[in-house]
Protein backbone atom coordinates (compact mmCIF):
# COMPACT_ATOMS: atom_id res chain seq x y z
CA UNK A 1 0.00 0.00 0.00
CA UNK A 2 1.24 3.43 -0.54
CA UNK A 3 0.80 6.27 1.66
CA UNK A 4 -1.23 9.49 0.37
CA UNK A 5 1.38 11.84 2.00
CA UNK A 6 -1.24 14.66 1.63
CA UNK A 7 -3.90 12.88 3.25
CA UNK A 8 -1.86 12.49 6.10
CA UNK A 9 -0.55 15.90 6.66
CA UNK A 10 -4.12 17.18 6.54
CA UNK A 11 -4.82 14.92 9.21
CA UNK A 12 -2.35 16.40 11.61
CA UNK A 13 -2.53 19.87 10.26
CA UNK A 14 0.84 20.09 9.01
CA UNK A 15 1.36 22.57 6.26
CA UNK A 16 5.70 23.63 6.67
CA UNK A 17 8.07 22.43 4.88
CA UNK A 18 9.13 19.22 3.91
CA UNK A 19 12.60 18.81 3.95
CA UNK A 20 14.16 16.88 6.54
CA UNK A 21 15.89 18.81 9.00
CA UNK A 22 15.39 19.29 12.73
CA UNK A 23 13.28 22.27 12.68
CA UNK A 24 10.71 20.27 9.81
CA UNK A 25 11.10 17.43 12.83
CA UNK A 26 10.22 19.21 15.44
CA UNK A 27 7.34 21.08 13.87
CA UNK A 28 5.88 17.41 12.62
CA UNK A 29 6.14 15.47 16.37
CA UNK A 30 4.10 18.83 17.59
CA UNK A 31 1.57 18.81 15.11
CA UNK A 32 0.65 14.92 15.43
CA UNK A 33 0.70 14.89 19.47
CA UNK A 34 -1.86 18.13 18.84
CA UNK A 35 -4.10 16.28 16.73
CA UNK A 36 -3.68 12.88 16.81
CA UNK A 37 -4.72 11.26 19.93
CA UNK A 38 -3.20 9.04 22.49
CA UNK A 39 -5.97 6.54 23.37
CA UNK A 40 -6.60 2.77 24.03
CA UNK A 41 -10.49 2.55 23.39
CA UNK A 42 -9.87 -0.72 20.12
CA UNK A 43 -8.51 -2.30 23.74
CA UNK A 44 -12.57 -1.68 24.99
CA UNK A 45 -14.32 -1.90 22.23
CA UNK A 46 -12.73 -5.08 21.09
CA UNK A 47 -10.99 -3.83 18.04
CA UNK A 48 -8.18 -5.99 16.78
CA UNK A 49 -4.79 -3.20 16.70
CA UNK A 50 -3.18 -5.18 13.76
CA UNK A 51 0.56 -3.97 13.62
CA UNK A 52 0.82 -3.24 9.50
CA UNK A 53 1.75 0.06 8.02
CA UNK A 54 -1.70 -0.35 5.93
CA UNK A 55 -4.05 -1.23 9.18
CA UNK A 56 -2.36 1.39 11.17
CA UNK A 57 -3.21 4.26 8.42
CA UNK A 58 -5.97 3.18 8.08
CA UNK A 59 -7.47 3.59 11.23
CA UNK A 60 -5.30 6.38 12.31
CA UNK A 61 -5.25 8.75 9.24
CA UNK A 62 -8.63 7.55 7.44
CA UNK A 63 -10.50 6.99 10.72
CA UNK A 64 -9.64 9.85 12.31
CA UNK A 65 -8.27 8.16 15.41
CA UNK A 66 -5.57 8.35 17.77
CA UNK A 67 -3.68 4.59 19.71
CA UNK A 68 -1.18 3.59 21.60
CA UNK A 69 2.76 3.57 21.30
CA UNK A 70 3.48 0.54 18.53
CA UNK A 71 0.38 2.72 16.45
CA UNK A 72 1.58 5.99 17.00
CA UNK A 73 5.07 5.47 16.74
CA UNK A 74 4.78 2.73 13.80
CA UNK A 75 2.45 5.11 11.64
CA UNK A 76 4.83 8.57 12.30
CA UNK A 77 7.98 6.39 11.23
CA UNK A 78 6.68 5.30 8.06
CA UNK A 79 5.70 9.11 7.32
CA UNK A 80 9.29 10.20 8.30
CA UNK A 81 10.93 7.98 6.12
CA UNK A 82 8.67 9.01 3.32
CA UNK A 83 9.91 12.49 3.72
CA UNK A 84 13.80 11.10 3.39
CA UNK A 85 14.86 10.83 7.34
CA UNK A 86 16.57 7.68 8.35
CA UNK A 87 14.16 6.13 11.45
CA UNK A 88 14.78 3.28 13.65
CA UNK A 89 12.53 1.58 15.88
CA UNK A 90 13.65 1.41 19.32
CA UNK A 91 12.73 -1.23 22.19
CA UNK A 92 11.69 0.15 25.57
CA UNK A 93 10.47 -0.53 29.36
CA UNK A 94 8.38 1.80 30.97
CA UNK A 95 8.82 2.82 34.69
CA UNK A 96 6.70 0.42 37.10
CA UNK A 97 5.49 1.08 40.12
CA UNK A 98 8.53 -0.45 42.21
CA UNK A 99 11.11 1.68 40.60
CA UNK A 100 11.75 -1.33 38.01
CA UNK A 101 11.11 -1.02 34.24
CA UNK A 102 9.26 -2.70 31.95
CA UNK A 103 10.08 -5.94 29.64
CA UNK A 104 10.79 -5.48 26.23
CA UNK A 105 8.68 -4.19 23.97
CA UNK A 106 6.89 -2.85 26.17
CA UNK A 107 7.04 0.59 24.58
CA UNK A 108 8.13 1.86 21.26
CA UNK A 109 10.53 5.24 20.78
CA UNK A 110 12.01 6.28 17.59
CA UNK A 111 15.55 7.53 16.86
CA UNK A 112 15.81 9.81 13.95
CA UNK A 113 19.25 10.26 12.62
CA UNK A 114 19.77 13.99 11.24
CA UNK A 115 23.13 15.81 11.90
CA UNK A 116 22.91 13.81 15.12
CA UNK A 117 20.69 11.52 16.93
CA UNK A 118 17.46 12.36 18.22
CA UNK A 119 15.29 10.56 19.98
CA UNK A 120 11.26 11.25 18.88
CA UNK A 121 8.45 9.81 20.55
CA UNK A 122 4.21 10.68 19.57
CA UNK A 123 3.04 7.77 21.60
CA UNK A 124 3.93 8.32 25.05
CA UNK A 125 0.85 10.54 26.06
CA UNK A 126 1.83 13.41 27.77
CA UNK A 127 5.48 13.91 27.06
CA UNK A 128 8.26 15.87 25.30
CA UNK A 129 6.69 17.26 21.87
CA UNK A 130 10.05 18.26 20.39
CA UNK A 131 13.24 15.63 19.57
CA UNK A 132 15.49 15.14 22.56
CA UNK A 133 19.69 14.93 21.85
CA UNK A 134 20.37 11.43 22.71
CA UNK A 135 23.84 11.92 23.27
CA UNK A 136 23.36 14.86 25.15
CA UNK A 137 23.37 14.00 29.26
CA UNK A 138 22.17 17.94 30.44
CA UNK A 139 18.97 18.35 30.73
CA UNK A 140 16.83 19.67 27.83
CA UNK A 141 13.84 22.43 28.66
CA UNK A 142 10.79 22.58 26.73
CA UNK A 143 8.07 24.70 28.09
CA UNK A 144 7.95 24.22 31.88
CA UNK A 145 9.10 20.84 31.87
CA UNK A 146 12.86 19.06 31.65
CA UNK A 147 14.09 16.03 30.46
CA UNK A 148 16.94 14.29 30.42
CA UNK A 149 18.75 11.21 29.06
CA UNK A 150 21.38 9.16 31.21
CA UNK A 151 23.35 5.99 31.15
CA UNK A 152 21.86 3.02 32.59
CA UNK A 153 24.77 1.47 35.05
CA UNK A 154 23.50 -1.76 34.94
CA UNK A 155 22.91 -2.32 31.27
CA UNK A 156 23.61 -0.77 27.57
CA UNK A 157 20.68 1.22 28.05
CA UNK A 158 19.58 5.12 28.66
CA UNK A 159 16.81 6.18 30.57
CA UNK A 160 14.60 8.73 29.91
CA UNK A 161 13.67 10.89 33.13
CA UNK A 162 11.55 14.32 33.14
CA UNK A 163 10.49 16.71 35.79
CA UNK A 164 8.18 19.68 36.10
CA UNK A 165 10.20 22.79 36.33
CA UNK A 166 6.52 24.55 37.83
CA UNK A 167 6.97 22.06 40.96
CA UNK A 168 8.06 23.74 44.19
CA UNK A 169 10.55 21.29 44.57
CA UNK A 170 11.12 19.41 40.83
CA UNK A 171 12.62 16.10 41.20
CA UNK A 172 13.78 13.97 37.78
CA UNK A 173 11.35 11.31 37.52
CA UNK A 174 12.25 8.03 35.06
CA UNK A 175 9.85 7.29 32.07
CA UNK A 176 11.35 4.56 30.63
CA UNK A 177 14.68 2.61 29.35
CA UNK A 178 15.78 1.85 26.05
CA UNK A 179 18.43 0.72 24.30
CA UNK A 180 19.69 1.71 20.96
CA UNK A 181 19.34 -1.59 18.80
CA UNK A 182 16.84 -0.90 15.49
CA UNK A 183 14.11 -3.30 15.17
CA UNK A 184 10.89 -4.03 13.13
CA UNK A 185 7.36 -3.37 13.48
CA UNK A 186 6.50 -6.84 13.70
CA UNK A 187 8.51 -7.85 16.99
CA UNK A 188 6.53 -5.70 19.22
CA UNK A 189 3.31 -8.07 18.39
CA UNK A 190 3.78 -10.28 21.07
CA UNK A 191 3.45 -7.37 23.68
CA UNK A 192 1.07 -5.42 21.57
CA UNK A 193 -1.32 -8.66 21.88
CA UNK A 194 -0.40 -8.56 25.73
CA UNK A 195 -1.27 -5.00 26.46
CA UNK A 196 -4.44 -5.46 24.51
CA UNK A 197 -5.90 -8.28 26.58
CA UNK A 198 -3.80 -9.23 30.09
CA UNK A 199 -5.88 -7.79 32.88
CA UNK A 200 -1.99 -7.33 34.27
CA UNK A 201 -1.54 -4.28 31.50
CA UNK A 202 -2.76 -1.06 32.22
CA UNK A 203 -3.99 -0.59 29.05
CA UNK A 204 -7.04 -2.88 29.80
CA UNK A 205 -8.01 -1.08 33.40
CA UNK A 206 -9.94 1.86 31.58
CA UNK A 207 -10.53 4.21 28.98
CA UNK A 208 -7.70 6.77 28.23
CA UNK A 209 -7.95 9.09 25.78
CA UNK A 210 -5.43 12.21 25.80
CA UNK A 211 -4.25 15.38 23.37
CA UNK A 212 -2.14 17.90 23.29
CA UNK A 213 -2.97 21.54 22.74
CA UNK A 214 -1.33 24.24 21.87
CA UNK A 215 -1.72 25.94 25.29
CA UNK A 216 -1.81 22.20 27.63
CA UNK A 217 -3.69 19.44 27.45
CA UNK A 218 -7.27 17.45 27.00
CA UNK A 219 -7.80 14.33 28.46
CA UNK A 220 -10.23 11.20 29.29
CA UNK A 221 -10.07 8.57 31.62
CA UNK A 222 -12.91 6.91 31.69
CA UNK A 223 -15.66 9.65 32.88
CA UNK A 224 -13.60 11.74 34.05
CA UNK A 225 -12.68 15.15 31.95
CA UNK A 226 -9.66 16.70 32.34
CA UNK A 227 -8.94 20.25 30.66
CA UNK A 228 -5.43 21.48 31.73
CA UNK A 229 -4.95 25.38 30.10
CA UNK A 230 -2.09 27.65 31.05
CA UNK A 231 -1.53 26.06 33.45
CA UNK A 232 -4.38 25.46 35.05
CA UNK A 233 -6.71 22.51 35.58
CA UNK A 234 -9.95 21.63 35.45
CA UNK A 235 -12.02 18.07 36.25
CA UNK A 236 -15.40 17.23 35.76
CA UNK A 237 -17.00 13.83 35.83
CA UNK A 238 -19.18 12.75 32.90
CA UNK A 239 -22.76 11.71 33.66
CA UNK A 240 -23.61 9.12 31.08
CA UNK A 241 -21.68 7.04 28.06
CA UNK A 242 -23.75 9.55 26.11
CA UNK A 243 -21.82 12.36 27.22
CA UNK A 244 -18.70 10.25 27.25
CA UNK A 245 -19.18 10.04 23.57
CA UNK A 246 -19.92 13.61 23.28
CA UNK A 247 -16.84 14.30 24.77
CA UNK A 248 -14.71 12.40 22.25
CA UNK A 249 -16.48 13.85 19.81
CA UNK A 250 -15.77 17.19 20.69
CA UNK A 251 -12.20 17.34 22.17
CA UNK A 252 -10.89 14.63 19.97
CA UNK A 253 -13.22 14.45 16.78
CA UNK A 254 -13.62 10.93 17.61
CA UNK A 255 -16.80 8.94 16.61
CA UNK A 256 -16.97 5.38 17.68
CA UNK A 257 -20.08 4.90 16.23
CA UNK A 258 -19.15 4.96 12.43
CA UNK A 259 -16.43 2.73 13.14
CA UNK A 260 -17.92 0.11 15.34
CA UNK A 261 -16.52 -2.83 17.40
CA UNK A 262 -16.85 -5.63 14.69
Amino acid sequence: MAMNIQTYLTRIEYQGSLEPNLQNLSALQKAHMRMVPFENLSVHYKQPILLNEEALYKKIVEQNRGGFCYELNGLFAWLLRSFGYKVEMLSAGVITDDGGFGPEFDHMTLLVHIDEDYLVDVGFGDSFQEPLRVNFRGEQRQGGMSYQLSADAKRDALVLSEQNNLDENPNMQPQYRFMLYPHQLNEYEGMCQYHQTSPASHFTQKRVCSRATESGRFSLSDLKLIVTKNGTREEKILASEDEFHAALKEYFNIDLHLHPSK
